[in-house]
C-alpha cells in the first residue's frame, strides 16, 4: 500500500473508531443499530466509506474486513480492562462481537447498493455513447442504432434524440436500423412511439436499415408502419431527407 493509501486508511480507521465511541458514549444499543438517532453518526460514516470504496472498485469483503478489524484491538482492550473477572470479559466480547457484526453487515448492505448505483450509471453512459445522435444536414439528424432495442435504451433514444432536436432546431430525424438485428412487435412498438414524440415536437422522421428480412417480418406480424417514411438504406432515408426539407444537392463537374 503506497503511503497515500495508507494515511488515508488510517485517517478513516481513526474515524470508525470515532463514531464507535461517540455511539457507546450515549449508551446506544446495538440492537437498535438500523434506526436509533444515537447510531446515525456511524451509519452516515459506513454509508460514505461504502460509497467511496465502491467507486474505487474494491469488494464487499475488503469493505466488511476494513470494519471486522475493529474486533482485535476492542477484545485486546476489554482483556486489560477485564483481566480476571470471567464473565464481565466474556459479556464485553459477545457484546463487541455483536455491534462489530452489525457494523460490517450494514456496511456490506450499504455497498451493495452504492456498488447497483455505479454499475447504473455506467450503464446509462454506455446506452447514451452507443445511441450517438449525428447532425447529417442543416436541419437533419440521425440515430444509428446497433444492437438489441428494448425499453430502456428505446427511452434514452427518445430522449436524447428529442433534446438534440430542441438544440438544433432540426426538422427531420433519421432512426436507421440497420443494425438492429431482429424487429418484433415490442420493438416496432418502442420505433413507433419514437416517432410520436418527434412528431409532438414539430418535426418528421424516417426509419431506414430495412431490410427484406425486417420488411418481412413486419407484414408477418402485422405491424402497421403507415404514415411513417421508411427506407432500405441511411443513403436514401438522407437523400428523401434532403428532398423534404428543402436542399438541393448536385453533382459538381
Amino acid at each position: 500500500m503506497d503511503p497515500g493509501a495508507r494515511r488515508g486508511a488510517q485517517a478513516e480507521a481513526e474515524n470508525l473508531m470515532r463514531a464507535l465511541a461517540d455511539a457507546v458514549r450515549h449508551g446506544s444499543d446495538p440492537a437498535s443499530f438500523e434506526h436509533a438517532s444515537a447510531w446515525a453518526p456511524m451509519r452516515d460514516f459506513l454509508a460514505d466509506l461504502s460509497q467511496s470504496r465502491a467507486a474505487q472498485g474494491q469488494t464487499a469483503g475488503e469493505t466488511s474486513r476494513f470494519v471486522l478489524a475493529l474486533k482485535k484491538p476492542l477484545f485486546e482492550s476489554a482483556q486489560r480492562r477485564l483481566d480476571g473477572d470471567a464473565a464481565a470479559l466474556a459479556k464485553s466480547l459477545w457484546s463487541i462481537s455483536t455491534t462489530v457484526d452489525k457494523l460490517a453487515q450494514h456496511t456490506v448492505n450499504t455497498y451493495q447498493l452504492a456498488r447497483e448505483d455505479v454499475i447504473r450509471r455506467q450503464q446509462e453512459e454506455l446506452l447514451e455513447l452507443s445511441t450517438p445522435v449525428v447532425k447529417l444536414w442543416e436541419g437533419v439528424l440521425a440515430v444509428p442504432m446497433i444492437g438489441v432495442l428494448d425499453s430502456s435504451r428505446t427511452q434514452i433514444v427518445m430522449e436524447t434524440l428529442l433534446q438534440s432536436i430542441v438544440d438544433t432546431g432540426s426538422e427531420l430525424a433519421i432512426i436507421d436500423i440497420t443494425g438492429v438485428p431482429t424487429v418484433d412487435t415490442l420493438v416496432a412498438q418502442h420505433l413507433l412511439k419514437t416517432v410520436s414524440a418527434i412528431r409532438l415536437m414539430g418535426a418528421d422522421c424516417i426509419i431506414s436499415g430495412i431490410r427484406p428480412q425486417i420488411a418481412q417480418t413486419i407484414v408477418h406480424l402485422g405491424i402497421d408502419l403507415n404514415g411513417i417514411a421508411t427506407k432500405a438504406t441511411l443513403a436514401d432515408a438522407l437523400a428523401l431527407a434532403l428532398r423534404q426539407t428543402g436542399w438541393r444537392v448536385a453533382r459538381g463537374d
